[in-house]
């Protein structure tokens, strides 16, 4: 079964790039990555995004591809060992890994000895749905989602950037903690809230 490591902000911290490599078996010279762009509009430019590929590269990984499945065969996953999904808009990421067919090869990689780090909406994408993203930032579902079940690999609903009331203003003044509160009573689940520095590791 897949090992899953979701965090914020991917390698942020030491301890969560200690954590990470704890997971490998063999040589990371050998393995293959693949780090997905989809959710960023900057795909393989965006800076989270060429930050994990250096570090990648620093821990000893010699083969790592971009892949975004807006544009390319989501196949290319079938040969990698390491999934590493890049965060940014989780509507597009679902919307185009539905379409592009990425979804079901991914729940089949989750089958295998393969690790799947998520970050931020990366994430999120691993949950069973991304309801917490359109309770709290509808206006980011420019592609007219319906659809909001997600990959399902794990039933962990995370809630990304925790500790970042300045990503998540709300025009009633309301928290972060307060509005997941209202969202976890509404859906009858537990949020599990993740600081930039958190990271979950599931097994």
């Amino acid at each position: 079964m897949a090992k899953l490591l979701l965090t914020s902000n991917g390698f942020y911290t030491e301890s969560i790039k200690n954590q990470f490599l704890k997971l490998i078996n063999g040589e990371t010279s050998n393995l293959k990555v693949s780090i997905i762009t989809t959710a960023s509009p900057q795909k393989e430019n965006n800076r989270f995004a060429q930050k994990a590929r250096n570090d990648f590269w620093e821990m000893g990984f010699q083969k790592i591809d971009y892949l975004d499945f807006e544009y390319e065969n989501p196949e290319w996953l079938e040969r990698s060992d390491v999934i590493y999904l890049n965060g940014g808009n989780p509507f597009n990421l679902q919307f185009h890994m539905k379409k592009s067919g990425a979804d079901e090869i991914l729940r089949k990689k989750a089958k295998q000895n393969v690790i799947i780090v998520g970050v931020s909406a990366g994430s999120i994408i691993l949950g069973p749905n991304i309801d917490i993203v359109h309770h709290f930032t509808p206006q980011l579902n420019t592609v007219n989602l319906k659809d909001f079940r997600a990959l399902g690999i794990t039933d962990k609903v995370v809630f990304p950037h925790y500790d970042r009331e300045d990503l998540f203003i709300d025009s009633k003044g309301k928290s972060i903690e307060d509005r997941i509160k209202d969202f976890e009573i509404l859906n009858h689940c537990t949020v599990h809230r993740m600081a930039d520095e958190g990271f979950m590791l599931i097994e």
